[in-house]
């Protein structure tokens, strides 16, 4: 980091940092641990709360909503009667897995 980027005037309520930026981008428990989920392929939504253990239903649509959103997750509705529905990582959302791969390293290595 330089210090040009240090001593930036901050538009109010934006960080400049970019760690900060994507911490923001990825809050909250459960966007983190969706990606992951989502890192080997689509999946149905009873599917992922399954896999997601501890989550209501309210907050794994509200989760998904803001993903989609946010251009991390594509929901495909495939309009047939019982509805089905897959979510899956967009290209966006597929470039963040370097990302929680260094966390879960990390992980590994100092909280194991």
């Amino acid at each position: 980091m330089d210090t040009e980027t240090l001593t930036k005037p901050v538009a109010a309520g934006r960080s400049d940092c970019p760690a900060e930026r994507t911490l923001e981008f990825l809050s909250g428990k459960w966007r983190p641990m969706v990606i992951y989920w989502l890192m080997d392929g689509a999946l149905r939504f009873n599917e992922l709360q399954r896999r997601l253990g501890p989550i209501t239903h309210r907050t794994l649509s509200k989760t998904l909503k803001e993903m989609e959103g946010a251009g991390l997750v594509m929901r495909k509705d495939y309009g047939e009667i019982p509805p089905r529905v897959e979510y899956s990582l967009t290209e966006k959302g597929r470039s963040l897995q370097p990302v929680l791969q260094a966390m879960e390293e990390w992980s590994r290595t100092h909280l194991d």
